[in-house]
């Protein structure tokens, strides 16, 4: 990572990769402790999830099943729902024994997310492996204090390939595909017309700023389809969330728009008003992450044609604020900003440093204060829940 001594840095695109993560450790702005939103959006979707899983053919107990998670980031949730998996599977298998059929095999489970990303958080929270026997596990049932698989972290962008051919049951990616590989270069390029100036996010930005968000959206889902259609062993099945829009105008990011484009960008334009940072300094900051369309995301999975689609639809999440007292404007003000910051915290660590972070991230809770109501009423999330598979 550059170093980060405020406004003399400069985030090269092509280290993107090397340094996009959500907020690692256990403080309180980290992922780990605030990512509880994600987890009950994800809890209320287990129905699609299992659906998903009855149509995944079950294999020779000679082979491990092999369960993926593709940005499983750094918390509790990742473990919570590959449990989740291999649970509902165990159970499919244990059911296919007692009718004289498959014998259950053992279970591998790939944590994978950026380079970046905070592993040994992730590992510490892992129960460790047990000599518990299956049913025994399936006894206690998830959240138990031994595991029943084996685990492995596996870093590396998921645009590309990331496992052995054929290798793969079950692919589950949650929250992690409307984050883009790169910001496009003609964004922060001030020749260039689709240069996003005064705006550090694409909602309600020209046409054609949000067009080569959506272009590289495009070649990004592409390149993600074909990775995993090498990966994923036939008969299996990829369960994927992603940020999503009702809106059918990509200028409006629904719940991304509102979250990124507008407390979130006034602090940021707090920070030039008040001379902490330039103009440029501010326009040169884009965050990565592209809400499509059901269409876009239909479109583009055709027309990569790897995989069939088996269900896709969009799922409403509901606020990505969780607040014990919903009638406090402080404590959504203090959400918002902690929600931002251990989404985006390592990117604007990295662009401005972390004092100017700081500075930044309180006005918007003070933002978020003032404007709790709106944010109560309108900040909601929407998302692609889509299942995947191999074509017979």
């Amino acid at each position: 990572m550059a170093p980060m001594n405020g406004n003399n840095v400069v985030v090269s695109k092509m280290k993107l990769e090397r340094m996009l993560s959500m907020k690692g450790g256990k403080g309180e702005a980290s992922y780990a402790n605030n990512s509880q939103a994600q987890a009950q959006h994800a809890r209320s979707m287990l129905h699609l999830l299992r659906e998903t899983l009855d149509g995944v053919e079950l294999r020779s107990p000679e082979f491990p099943f092999v369960v993926a998670d593709l940005g499983c980031s750094c918390g509790s949730n990742t473990i919570y729902m590959v449990e989740v998996i291999i649970k509902h599977m165990a159970e499919r298998y244990e059911a296919a024994a007692a009718g004289g059929s498959t014998a259950a095999p053992e279970f591998s489970a790939y944590f994978s997310d950026l380079p970046s990303n905070d592993f040994n958080t992730l590992f510490q929270l892992l129960p460790p492996f047990g000599e518990a026997t299956m049913e025994e596990c399936l006894a206690s049932g998830t959240g138990h204090s031994h595991r029943s698989y084996f685990a492995a972290g596996v870093p590396g962008s998921f645009y590309r390939r990331l496992f052995p051919a054929n290798t793969v049951d079950v692919f589950y990616s949650a929250f992690s595909l409307h984050w883009l590989s790169q910001v496009p270069e003609v964004v922060s390029d001030k020749r260039s017309v689709a240069y996003n100036k005064g705006r550090i996010f694409i909602h309600r930005a020209n046409e054609y700023t949000v067009n080569a968000y959506k272009k590289q959206y495009q070649t990004d889902l592409t390149g993600f389809l074909r990775a995993r259609s090498k990966e994923i062993r036939r008969g299996g099945s990829m369960f994927l969330v992603s940020l999503g829009r009702t809106c059918s105008d990509p200028t409006d990011q629904g719940g991304a728009g509102l979250l990124f484009a507008t407390h979130f960008q006034d602090a940021w334009d707090d920070l030039v008003q008040e001379g902490l940072i330039t103009s440029e300094k501010r326009d040169n900051f884009n965050i990565p992450v592209y809400a499509a369309s059901l269409d876009e995301f239909k479109e583009i999975v055709e027309t990569e044609g790897s995989f069939v689609i088996n269900k896709l639809e969009v799922f409403r999440g509901g606020s990505p604020l969780v607040v014990d007292h919903p009638d406090d404007a402080a404590e959504i003000g203090q959400a918002l900003a902690t929600t931002c910051r251990s989404v985006s915290g390592v990117l604007v660590d990295a662009h401005i440093g972390d004092h100017l972070s700081d500075v930044l991230f309180s006005r918007v809770a003070s933002r978020g204060t003032r404007n709790a109501n709106e944010l109560k009423e309108k900040l909601q999330f929407s998302h692609i829940v889509a299942s995947l598979s191999l074509p017979n």
